[in-house]
């Protein structure tokens, strides 16, 4: 069996690789791609939303990266939020049309869907799409929540694609429901216990 790979926190200065690492892994993202359809529009503005959290996130040790980048998850400790002026401006320069207004529903479905609980949240987790099935994402997540138990609280995270629930449910996440508004393909809130 090989080594497992290495994950650590990211420095500073490496923010924006493992923000390309994530935009590159949710490049096929249902949900994702439902927001910014158009690649020009997911390229710049869905990297301006993975630099909004992980500039809040870098500053608590919570940006993780596996290997060289094969993989990086962004984690908010708990209070920890983006700044909502930030994330508007995004989104009022990003989604277009009744599409902003149907994101902005299920945004608000995805915040009302948080635990009263003090928990960590995980707003994204990506591997590069050459490394995927690979065990990075596995490392990442363990790697994460061995910190999340070390506090003893809660995780949670919203998934944007079925394809990754397994993964999160081998991780002792559970299901909560289902966020979906007009056409918007399904977003899956998922909340882990502390252990």
């Amino acid at each position: 069996m090989a080594d497992p790979l290495p994950v650590r926190a990211a420095r500073a200065g490496e923010l924006d690789r493992a923000v390309d690492t994530i935009a590159l892994a949710f490049a096929a993202d249902p949900f994702m791609r439902w927001v910014f359809p158009e690649a020009s529009d997911f390229l710049e503005h869905f990297r301006a939303v993975l630099r909004e959290f992980g500039r809040h996130a870098i500053a608590h040790g919570s940006v993780y990266v596996a290997g060289d980048f094969a993989g990086a998850a962004i984690w908010l400790a708990p209070g920890v939020h983006p700044d909502d002026a930030v994330l508007g401006e995004v989104i009022e320069k990003g989604i277009r049309g009744q599409r902003q207004k149907d994101f902005l529903a299920v945004f608000e479905q995805m915040g009302t869907s948080h635990p009263d609980e003090t928990h960590w949240y995980l707003p994204m987790i990506g591997v590069d799409p050459s490394r995927q099935s690979c065990g990075v994402g596995s490392a990442l997540m363990q790697h994460a929540l061995a910190r999340v138990d070390r506090d003893g609280v809660h995780a949670y995270l919203e998934s944007s694609n079925p394809a990754n629930i397994s993964l999160y449910e081998r991780q002792g996440f559970e299901i909560l429901g289902e966020i979906r508004v007009a056409d918007s393909p399904v977003v899956t809130p998922m909340l882990r216990r502390p252990r």
